[in-house]
Order: structure tokens, then C-alpha cells, then sequence
């Protein structure tokens, strides 16, 4: 425990900000803001916001503030995380807290920049940045600092990542901009498509969580699907089953595909031969994706396996690498 505030690991996602602090979950809230246009001021951020979507007077506005795992709208971001940060250390706090922040893997340094700078102005007295998937090993507890290879995928909102991680920094490692919010496009395209039927990015998110998957199931379940139909306009409810949301994703999976073929066609043989003996590690929310796992051990050859707490683990990891700080500061991204 800090002697002098608080230490907090935040993961700022493009779905979900995550703020960690000993071990335990401390905030997880959705990375929405909801702004008054007239006045422009803040009206309600996070879950609240969330709720909001979709059925707002055209005086508010719904933002995601953050694009593809990097900030999009500066200034709503370090407000947002400003919200965030009061609401775990208090309004009236006498000493500020360190903030370890994750950014995507071949971020710019723009945007690094733009993630320091916010989480300095949210209140914070000292601010370093982490790699996503450096933060998911240490999370899940992998040896990262050991000479060994350790691979970590991670499958968030906006991108997806994969890691090669030995004697405490990144060997090798890809990012592709694309993640479950591209997913959920995809299923929101076909069920147009197929059924003449527009539904909101919502009900296309609830279609992937409750009957998606990423590879046939042996049960295979169906769902209710409410939306607007192309031509009439009128209300209509079409029923979906496993089969087409696996259809509906193979396209973008694919596409994140690309990232972890890359990573393994580009690790050195001593740590390629380290991989096939323990497997990759999936974490990020689109690990929960069912089958996930078994998707991937087929289409690689290398056996994957879900992170233990694959959500929350990149959080996790942030705030218990600012207790290893000192060994592992000449791997972190520079601002």
C-alpha cells in the first residue's frame, strides 16, 4: 500500500474504462459520455450514459471518446477519466494518486502523448504508460520476466493485439485496429442483408454475448432479434440462431486473425519452441466470445487457452507493475 495516495492500473478501453488498485477492481464502467450540445457541458459518463444511448432528445449527444484504443476527443477524455478517478480516490483528496495508464501496442507518440497528458489533468501526480498486452501478462501472472517465451493475445472493443513477451519487455508483436465493435458491426451488416431488418449496434452486441460464437456449437441457440425494416420502416422481429452470428463473424475474425499469425511467423525459433510447449493466453473481452479458444487453436496450430480473469487482468497488471516500476521502466513507452 503507497504511503502517499494512491496507486491505480487503468485500463482505458474503448468499450470500458477498468481502474484497478491492489489487486481488486476498483471502477469498471463503459467509456461513454453523454454532453448537453447547447450547453456543452457534461451530463452523465459511464453507465448512466450508456443507458442513455439511443434515446436521447437531439440536444444530447452520445460520445465514445476513444477510436480504435486511442483517444478521439481530447477534452471529453480527460474530463471522462477525471469523473473516473474522483470517483475511486474521493473529491477531496490531500494526496493525488500514480496512475499507470495502457496504451495499444504501435500507438504514436501523439497518441501516447494525448493518454499521458489525460491522465495528468484527471488529478494524477505522476503518469507512465504501458503496453496493453505487457500489462495482460503481468495481470494473468505469466513469468514475463524471465528468458522465456510468453505469448498474450488480447482481444479488445477496438483493437486487437498480440504479444511475444521475454526478460521483462516485448519481442515481437502486431496491432490491428479492429475489435468486438467491428464484430458487432459485422452482425448489424448481415442481419440487413438477410432479413431487410436495421438494428442498433446494441441489440447487434447483445446478439454476439448471448448466442455468438466463433465456431459451430453442438447447441446451437436462438434469439429474438427487434429492429426496423429496410423497406417499410415498420417494427419487425426476426429470430437468429449460433449458426449465422458464426456466418456473420468470420470475416472480421479473419482480420484479427492477422495479427497473431504475424506475431508467430516473426518470433526468434528459441521462443517460437517455448510458445508451442505453452500456449498463447486470450484475454480482453472478446476472449468471452464462445470458442473463441478452440477458433484459434485451429486456425494456428498452437494451443490457446482463456486468461483466468480475462477482462480485468490488463487492469490488474498496470497497477501491479507500478510495484515493479524500476525493473521494467526502460520497456515502457516513452512520452
Amino acid at each position: 500500500m503507497p504511503l502517499f495516495g494512491k496507486d491505480l492500473g487503468i485500463d482505458l478501453g474503448t468499450v470500458n474504462t477498468i481502474i484497478a488498485e491492489g489487486g481488486e477492481v476498483v471502477l469498471f464502467e463503459p467509456t461513454v459520455v453523454a454532453i448537453d450540445i447547447e450547453e456543452l457541458k457534461i451530463v452523465e459518463v459511464g453507465q448512466a450514459a450508456r443507458e442513455m444511448d439511443g434515446r436521447v432528445p437531439d440536444t444530447i449527444e452520445i460520445m465514445h471518446p476513444l477510436r480504435e484504443g486511442v483517444i478521439a476527443d481530447f477534452e471529453v477524455t480527460h474530463r471522462m477519466l477525471g469523473h473516473f478517478v474522483e470517483k475511486v480516490c474521493g473529491p477531496a483528496r490531500l494526496f493525488k494518486p500514480r496512475i499507470m495508464m495502457t496504451v495499444p501496442y504501435g500507438v504514436t507518440s501523439v497518441e501516447s502523448r494525448a493518454v499521458h497528458e489525460a491522465a495528468l489533468q484527471a488529478g494524477s501526480r505522476d503518469a507512465y504508460l504501458i503496453q496493453e498486452p505487457l500489462a495482460a501478462a503481468i495481470g494473468v501472472g505469466l513469468p514475463v520476466a524471465t528468458p522465456s517465451g510468453n505469448m498474450v493475445v488480447t482481444l479488445g472493443g477496438g483493437v486487437t493485439q498480440a504479444a511475444v513477451i521475454s526478460t521483462g519487455g516485448i519481442v515481437s508483436a502486431d496491432c490491428v485496429r479492429i475489435g468486438g465493435m467491428r464484430l458487432d458491426e459485422a452482425i448489424i451488416a448481415y442481419i440487413r442483408k438477410k432479413y431487410g431488418l436495421v438494428i442498433g449496434s446494441r441489440t447487434a452486441e447483445e446478439a454476439k454475448i448471448r448466442v455468438g460464437a466463433a465456431v459451430p456449437q453442438d447447441e446451437d441457440r436462438s434469439m429474438e432479434i427487434q429492429g426496423q425494416d429496410q423497406v417499410t420502416g415498420l417494427p419487425r422481429t426476426v429470430i437468429i440462431v449460433t449458426g449465422e452470428i458464426v456466418e456473420a463473424l468470420q470475416e472480421t475474425l479473419q482480420l484479427q486473425l492477422a495479427a497473431v499469425r504475424n506475431v508467430l511467423e516473426h518470433t526468434p525459433p528459441e521462443l517460437a519452441s517455448d510458445i508451442i510447449d505453452r500456449g498463447m493466453v486470450i484475454t480482453g473481452g472478446g476472449s468471452l466470445l464462445r470458442g473463441i479458444d478452440k477458433w484459434l487453436t485451429q486456425k494456428t496450430g498452437v494451443a490457446a487457452y482463456l486468461a483466468e480473469d480475462p477482462v480485468e487482468c490488463i487492469s490488474k497488471g498496470a497497477a501491479r507493475a507500478l510495484t515493479m516500476l524500476e525493473k521494467i521502466r526502460r520497456y515502457l513507452p516513452a512520452v
